[in-house]
């Protein structure tokens, strides 16, 4: 595919993806790798434009420039971001009580803290940036080992084998301490986002090394 018409695809689905005002937002293609710009109204808006160019077929990576912004008389102190970012994520069952700390500096939200899964980690990260007044949120909670290696590379394989959307037998598992390895060839960014989301499925993952290469 080239580079016009994969542009096309993605203003396509942008302009098709209710949750997004793609007005504001510019999209420039090279050699499949997408560059977006503009802004938009909240940081979960920002973050469903990056997943929404994700999908589309064809794409190859993501360079993300977008900036939020909200209204003048919507800004938000740092107090009452914080505040309301501790209620929701004690709200929330997926997070483990106590384990999350944050800080909010300029509308910027930093989580620190342990947990044993990464969903738990994401969780943490998904119910902050739904707030009013979030700019931005750096995820720095670690993820506690719980497994040793060969018991987390199974898991990984195991769960690429059931997923109708992977060949599994063309994607390389290593697995050193607590770093999962990515190796091989994938048809489309969304096949990628797939395996990596499966690697980090497995307890345990403090981080997954992807170097599958889309081709």
């Amino acid at each position: 595919m080239d580079d016009r018409s994969l542009r096309q695809l993605v203003l396509d689905e942008l302009d098709f993806e209710p949750s997004i005002n793609a007005a504001h937002i510019g999209v420039a293609v090279e050699d499949g790798v997408v560059t977006l710009s503009g802004h938009v109204g909240s940081y979960a808006e920002k973050v469903s434009v990056e997943r929404t160019v994700q999908r589309v077929k064809g794409v190859r990576a993501v360079a993300e420039e977008i900036e939020v912004r909200y209204p003048a008389d919507r800004k938000t102190s740092d107090d009452e971001i914080a505040m309301r970012a501790l209620n929701i994520i004690a709200w929330d069952a997926r997070v483990p009580e106590g384990k999350i700390h944050l800080k909010v500096q300029k509308g910027w939200v930093t989580l620190t803290g342990q947990v044993e899964w990464q969903y738990q980690r994401l969780a943490a990260e998904s119910a902050v940036r739904k707030l009013s007044g979030v700019v931005g949120v750096a995820n720095m909670i670690e993820i506690k080992p719980h497994l040793q290696a060969p018991d987390v590379k199974q898991k990984i394989m195991d769960a690429l084998k059931r997923s109708a959307e992977i060949e599994a037998d063309a994607v390389q598992v290593t697995v050193k301490d607590d770093r999962v390895i990515l190796d091989g060839k994938v048809h489309d960014w969304y096949e990628r986002v797939v395996i990596e989301r499966a690697a980090w499925s497995a307890p345990g993952v403090k981080a997954v090394e992807d170097r599958l290469i889309v081709a």
